[in-house]
């Protein structure tokens, strides 16, 4: 019999002793399931960067290729912490390919685009992922996750900021 394939909701089912921390399950459980798209989107954003890092080609090569080595890395720190805060509230986090293309508002890039479409394609996935992040302060300011909020504010202003890096790349002058 084939395994049954997980849903989004799988990602706020309990996985532990109850947790106790002065949020309910269930605003528990909506602050999981929007960590979980923001996951997926970081972890796609992530894996666009590297892979941009590793094909750039083209006069910016020297300057691109630092450029997205410093923001995949900073990106792959990040994975980490919203993995961590979701396990925190008592939920499993999303680790899978397939996951997180079901969870993500970024889309995968085929191909090999040129550089600047190659930025293009980072500055637009940024501002998804920053749109992404802002879209849960609602429910967690409501909850009083004060954790989560401070973890989304750090969140934005790096993608914010590296959008407005990678946008400025794109001016012609």
């Amino acid at each position: 019999m084939p395994a049954k394939r997980k849903s989004k909701s799988d990602a706020t089912k309990t996985v532990m002793q109850p947790v106790n921390i002065g949020i309910s399950e269930a605003d528990r459980g909506k602050i999981a399931q929007g960590l979980s798209r923001l996951l997926g989107d970081s972890f796609t954003l992530y894996l666009m960067t590297h892979n941009f890092h590793w094909n750039v080609t083209g006069p910016m090569f020297n300057s691109l290729h630092a450029m997205f080595m410093e923001q995949y890395t900073e990106q792959w720190n990040a994975l980490d912490e919203i993995a961590e805060r979701i396990r925190a509230l008592g939920f499993h986090a999303p680790g899978t390919y397939s996951a997180f293309l079901e969870l993500a508002s970024v889309k995968e890039v085929t191909g090999t685009p040129k550089a600047l479409d190659m930025v293009r394609h980072l500055a637009d996935a940024q501002e998804a992922t920053a749109r992404t992040a802002r879209s849960l302060f609602d429910v967690v300011d409501k909850a009083g996750d004060q954790p989560t909020a401070d973890l989304l504010t750090r969140r934005l202003d790096v993608h914010e900021k590296t959008a407005w890096m990678l946008r400025s790349l794109l001016v012609e002058q």
